[in-house]
C-alpha cells in the first residue's frame, strides 16, 4: 500500500481495511475499519482533511480531495464508484456514488442517496436522503425504493468481504 506523510499530516486506517498498493493515501486521511480502497484511488489530505467511515468502498481510480483547511466526511458503508471525482463536504451513511460521477465543492449527499453513473453535482448543491439523481447537472429521478436498498446492501457487503479477501489472496506473481 502507498501511504504518504505530507508535512505533519499522516494517514491512518482501521482494522480490516485493505488499501491497494497502487492507491495513494496522502496526508490527513483517516479511514475506518473494513474499508476497500481500490487500485488507482487517490485520497488527497495534503491541505484539507478526509474522514472515511466504517465499511466504505472507494472503487478503482476514484479521487477524493477537498478545499484548503476544509473537511470531507464520507460516512459508513458508502459506495464510491470507479473513476468518481469527489470534492464535497459530506456524503452520509449508505449513499451510493455512481461510476464517473463528479461532486463539486460544498456538496452534501444525504443518507441512502443514490447518484447515477456520470452525473454531476454542482457547487453547493445538497442531495436529500433517499433520493435517486441522474444527469448533468444532477436532477431527482425518483425516491429510493426497497429494491435499491436490497441490491446495494448486497453490493456493499461484497466490498467488505473483498477487503478481507485481498490480504489473503492477492499476490504479485511476476
Amino acid at each position: 500500500m502507498a501511504l504518504y506523510r505530507f508535512g505533519n499530516r499522516v494517514p491512518s486506517f482501521g482494522e480490516g481495511t485493505w488499501i491497494s498498493d497502487s492507491a495513494r493515501v496522502i496526508g490527513d486521511v483517516v479511514i475506518g475499519g473494513d474499508c476497500y480502497i481500490g487500485h488507482g484511488v487517490i485520497l488527497r489530505g495534503d491541505y484539507g482533511s478526509i474522514r472515511i467511515g466504517h465499511g466504505t468502498a472507494i472503487e478503482e481510480n476514484a479521487t477524493v480531495h477537498i478545499n484548503p483547511n476544509s473537511l470531507s466526511v464520507i460516512g459508513d458503508r458508502v459506495t464510491i464508484g470507479h473513476a468518481a471525482v469527489i470534492h464535497c463536504s459530506q456524503i452520509e451513511d449508505l449513499a451510493v456514488i455512481g461510476m464517473g460521477a463528479v461532486l463539486s465543492f460544498d456538496v452534501r449527499i444525504g443518507r441512502w442517496a443514490i447518484l447515477a453513473e456520470g452525473c454531476v453535482v454542482p457547487h453547493g448543491v445538497e442531495i436529500p436522503a433517499e433520493t435517486v439523481v441522474a444527469g448533468v447537472p444532477a436532477k431527482k429521478v425518483q425516491d429510493v425504493q426497497a429494491r435499491h436498498k436490497e441490491f446495494w446492501t448486497r453490493g456493499k457487503q461484497l466490498y467488505i468481504d473483498l477487503a478481507h479477501q485481498y490480504p489473503v489472496e492477492y499476490e504479485r506473481i511476476d
